[in-house]
Parts: C-alpha cells; sequence; structure tokens
C-alpha cells in the first residue's frame, strides 16, 4: 500500500510540474500565428477594406493608406460625403500618404513625411485637397484640425461616363487620382 501511495505521489508531483511550466515557443508562435489569423479575418469583414497603394512619381516613392468603400446604390456626391464640407476621402480611419523625399503638390511643396488627405468636394468647380500634418486619426474628419493643415491646393474634378463601384486612390500620371462613382479627382504631384 505504501509503494502504491509513492507511485501516485510521485504522479501528483510531477503532473503538478508540468502544468506549472511556461508555454513552449511553438505554443506561443501559435498563437501569434492564430492571432495574426484573426487580425486578417476581421480585416476582411470590415465594408470598406483597407487598401495600400505603392508607387513612383517623377522617381518619388508614394504610399497611400484608405479605407475602400463602395457605393451600394447610394447617391455618393451631395448625400453620402456632403459638399462644402470636410472629407476624410476614403472610410473608417483617415486616408494618408507617406513620402520618403520632399515633393510638389500642384505647385507647392511637401516636405517628406506622413500627412492624412482631405478634401472639401464642391458641387461645381475645383476641389480643395488638403495634406495635414495629424495623419493618424482614428476616425477621420471628426478629430480633423484645420490648425495643423500643411498645405491646400485647388483640384478640378472630371466626371466620366463609367462608374467605379469601389474608391480608389492610385499613385499614376499626373500623381494620385482619385476614383469612385464617377469622380476622377487627378491631383499633380513632381
Amino acid at each position: 500500500m505504501k509503494k502504491l501511495s509513492n507511485i501516485w505521489l510521485t504522479t501528483l508531483i510531477c503532473a503538478t510540474f508540468f502544468a506549472c511550466q511556461p508555454k513552449t515557443t511553438q505554443t506561443t508562435e501559435d498563437q501569434n500565428s492564430e492571432s495574426a489569423a484573426a487580425e486578417a479575418a476581421e480585416e476582411e469583414q470590415r465594408p470598406s477594406p483597407l487598401e495600400i497603394k505603392e508607387g513612383q512619381i517623377a522617381g518619388k516613392t508614394i504610399k497611400v493608406y484608405y479605407g475602400s468603400p463602395s457605393v451600394k446604390g447610394r447617391t455618393i456626391w451631395g448625400d453620402l460625403v456632403p459638399y462644402n464640407v470636410v472629407w476624410r476621402t476614403g472610410a473608417n480611419e483617415a486616408t494618408y500618404i507617406d513620402i520618403p523625399q520632399d515633393i510638389m503638390v500642384e505647385g507647392k511643396t511637401l516636405r517628406a513625411g506622413k500627412y492624412s488627405l482631405f478634401t472639401i468636394p464642391k458641387e461645381s468647380g475645383s476641389w480643395t485637397v488638403i495634406f495635414n500634418s495629424d495623419w493618424e486619426l482614428e476616425h477621420g474628419h471628426f478629430q480633423y484640425d484645420e490648425k495643423k493643415d500643411v498645405i491646400r491646393v485647388d483640384v478640378l474634378p472630371s466626371w466620366e461616363s463609367t462608374s467605379s463601384e469601389r474608391l480608389s486612390i492610385t499613385i499614376e500620371a499626373p500623381g494620385l487620382v482619385i476614383r469612385w462613382e464617377k469622380l476622377k479627382l487627378p491631383i499633380k504631384i513632381q
């Protein structure tokens, strides 16, 4: 009986010892992998997925990060996106650009750095395009502070015959081109 008690006690001590050991690297890696998969699944569920575009203009690399909403049969201009009001130019967080060297935007110098991108749509005529130093805005235009504007430029939109279901911001001639619904807003960058 004493021998059986010793075996039972040894088993209990071993089980307690192994249960109290820290998790192995493999377990931590599995958790990190599961966390990354959960984040990817959450990203896929966003109604306006995050887009990241990278390209070169005049030998200068530019990256743009934005939430890409869809039209979904809605009236965009003057309704979902009101005229004469600052718009975050995308969905979710503020749209922002990352430029590693100075560029010229519509003839005005924009120093290297990260900038949020806002627009003020107009029913007719030029739209105002704003580059703001506060680029990491979680709620877009709700946190916008005009005092942090670095440059403002006027850009004339054009209206195309075909419609783009999802908002896109591409890096192409003449610089950044914003398309959504029938809008085409070309922002000249050198």
